[in-house]
């Protein structure tokens, strides 16, 4: 039975879903280089978790979850409420193969409607065809007239894909580098004395948090990123996990530890290159997206800056 809907027709005849190729280059590639000026990871990189001595609550932290489906039910397309919007499957083996842009299962209608049935819209039989479109969550059917058959949401990114893609867009960059005692020969720290360590000029870039939003497919995934925690390699064999930004030192705190962010020597660095201990402070992201009905997690590392300071023993001398 031919049912014709006018105003879902209008919507749903409005575009054809261009052919989308493959997943970005980057999705699941290491980072294989870090733009030693920024600091910014060139591609994305899973890290695991170092062992550590901890200023603060740690936890394992969030985990990568939901990748996703290509093929989804979106009411928004149709000015809808209900039902909700979220993943459908790719295939129906009654109605056809799922359409993101047209939301309906697509197949091809047989037989197809003789010359100046309304369904071919002016066209001529072989110019094209004429398809059905069925929508499951409505029960409503229209037929629609396409030059090309549309092609399968399957085909297409997933939410993930394009989650990748706004993440991308974001520009996360590993923190600079703030630290007492300062870099450099002429600041010298001591053994047994505090070291404190925080982002320096922190930015939406570089702790968060930043949203940013990317299109493809004919999916709108919005992504947020939130710094969870930066990983100190102290150059001495130590590791520090910092669930903060960390604290920048102040001269009036005298000897005090950092409340949250900080480190004690308990060698020099005398048998180092450049008699120098060389410290990396290393992020790592996570991102929650959401979008298409559906949600998940991203987890981001690998975005790494070095500094190098000088660690000496307090001599006492005796008259």
């Amino acid at each position: 039975m031919r049912i014709l809907i006018g105003a879902l027709l209008s919507v749903l005849l409005a575009s054809v879903l261009a052919t989308i190729g493959g997943p970005p280059a980057y999705a699941g590639t290491q980072c294989s280089r870090i733009d030693t000026a920024t600091g910014i990871c060139l591609v994305y990189v899973e890290v695991p978790d170092p062992p550590a001595q901890s200023n603060g609550p740690r936890g394992g932290g969030p985990s990568d979850t939901g990748s996703g489906q290509a093929c989804y039910w979106d009411p928004a397309k149709q000015g809808l409420t209900a039902p909700p919007a979220g993943p459908v499957p790719c295939t129906s083996p009654q109605y056809g193969y799922w359409s993101n842009t047209h939301n309906c299962y697509v197949q091809l209608d047989k037989p197809q409607p003789p010359a100046g049935d309304p369904d071919w819209q002016g066209h001529q039989p072989g110019d094209g065809a004429v398809y059905l479109c069925y929508q499951p969550e409505t029960d409503m059917a229209i037929y629609l007239w396409s030059q090309d058959p549309p092609p399968a949401a399957g085909a297409g990114p997933t939410p993930r894909d394009v989650a990748e893609i706004a993440v991308k867009r974001m520009d996360l960059a590993a923190i600079d580098i703030g630290i007492a005692p300062k870099p450099g020969a002429d600041s010298v720290g001591l053994v047994g004395m505090p070291v404190w360590m925080w982002a320096r000029n922190p930015d939406d870039h570089t702790v968060g948090p930043l949203t940013a939003s990317a299109s493809a497919g004919g999916i709108t995934i919005t992504a947020t990123a939130k710094l969870l925690r930066v990983t100190w390699d102290m150059g001495d064999g130590s590791h520090v996990v910092c669930d903060t930004a960390g604290t920048p030192y102040n001269p009036s705190y005298g000897r005090k530890k950092s409340p949250d962010c900080g480190h004690v020597y308990m060698k020099s660095s005398s048998d180092q290159p450049d008699r120098r201990f060389t410290v990396t402070a290393t992020s790592d992201w996570v991102i929650t997206w959401s979008g298409a009905g559906q949600t998940g997690t991203i987890r981001l590392g690998g975005l790494t800056r070095s500094t190098q300071i000088t660690i000496g023993e307090a001599q006492v001398l005796v008259s």
